[in-house]
């Protein structure tokens, strides 16, 4: 059966990304050429061109998929704790524990703001999480869990406080200890939302 366009034009997109990270991961965006990759990748230069129109746009695609993954994962942790705050809890554990992963922190904490800009970065970081943030919010509040408050605004600011703890484990000498100081704070915060 012979391939449509679209099947070899998904192909080679998929070849490109997965080709990109594995070298992003290992040694980060400046160390890595375009040319480097379309070889890893099995592709023309032009192919790079065609579907990503340059590097930064390949990397972005790179930062995407990961995040994507990443919000997956989170999100099975939230979904499997007994009640929205314990899933949580457990979704943040998850995500601090995947900062610790180099492929993570090289290319989503460290190299994604530098390359892709503060902005961009953080607008990828919300599109992936803080709709997650904001539905778990919803339900605890609806359950009676947490004080009565502006779920959008708090969502926002867990978002931010979570994305700071993620680049303090990237940038820290020790991370396991960082990651474990930084679950320990935002659990007390989180636990301070709680009815009493």
């Amino acid at each position: 059966m012979r391939r449509t366009q679209q099947d070899r034009s998904a192909g080679t997109k998929a070849a490109l990304v997965a080709a990109a990270r594995e070298l992003f991961a290992a040694r980060g965006y400046q160390a890595v050429p375009a040319d480097e990759i379309t070889r890893a990748a099995g592709v023309t230069r032009g192919a790079l061109y065609h579907h990503y129109a340059d590097k930064q746009g390949l990397f972005r695609a790179v930062v995407e998929e990961l995040e994507r993954e990443l919000t997956e994962e989170v999100e099975a942790a939230f979904a499997g704790g007994a009640d929205p705050l314990t899933g949580m809890l457990q979704g943040l554990g998850v995500f601090l524990d995947a900062c610790l992963r180099e492929e993570v922190r090289r290319i989503s904490l460290t190299d994604a703001p530098a390359v892709l800009g503060w902005d961009v970065w953080r607008e990828i970081e919300a599109e992936h999480g803080l709709g997650l943030i904001v539905s778990v919010l919803e339900q605890a509040r609806a359950d009676g869990l947490i004080v009565e408050t502006p779920v959008r605004a708090l969502a926002q600011l867990v978002l931010s406080a979570v994305m700071e703890a993620a680049r303090m484990i990237a940038a820290a000498d020790d991370p396991a200890r960082t990651r474990a100081e930084v679950q320990q704070v935002l659990g007390g915060w989180l636990a301070s939302l709680l009815r009493t």
